[in-house]
């Protein structure tokens, strides 16, 4: 297996996490934190959705599809290239308020498009290349690829647990 079939296939694994966390749920319910100060399914499925286009993009130099498409008006917000949702308090939480469950699902297949398009083309040695040296030690692509990933992992397996909770009542 080399690598780009590798992370392909670590990456194709994340739809069946958000389908599963999101599909069937109201409006209401994907808004709908299980405890105050909790994050709600919505959330939890776009922001690692937008951590994913912030980052990918980032790696192709390209506008993320958050700014070029309408997926912000869709979810409440505005197109803000730099919000992410990472340090967001409970009212930016609660200001993430998707139509539905399938805009996040199209918004998050159109991302993980793009992410498999631009996994194709790396290299075993592009894995190498200091993507961000603001850190010690300095970022490289494939520990950035890595890391959107398990942020990825990460929520869709807490929005799954979410939904679980809401569903239970």
């Amino acid at each position: 297996m080399d690598v780009n079939d590798l992370l392909t296939d670590a990456y194709d694994r994340l739809p069946e996490l958000v389908e599963s966390a999101v599909t069937g749920l109201s409006p209401e319910q994907l808004r709908q934190a299980p405890a105050p100060g909790a994050n709600p399914v919505g959330w939890l499925v776009w922001h690692l959705t937008r951590i994913q286009d912030h980052h990918v993009a980032d790696l192709l130099g390209e506008e993320q599809l958050w700014v070029t498409g309408d997926w912000a008006g869709r979810l409440g917000l505005t197109a803000d290239p730099g919000d992410t949702g990472f340090g967001h308090g409970p009212e930016q939480v609660a200001a993430v308020r998707p139509e539905s469950g399938q805009v996040l699902l199209d918004y998050h297949r159109a991302v993980l498009d793009r992410t498999r398009a631009y996994l194709r083309g790396l290299r075993p040695a592009d894995l190498d290349q200091v993507v961000d040296p603001n850190w010690d030690p300095p970022v490289t692509l494939g520990v950035r690829l890595l890391s959107v990933l398990a942020d990825g992992l990460q929520h869709a397996g807490q929005a799954g647990y979410v939904r679980g909770l809401i569903q239970r009542g």
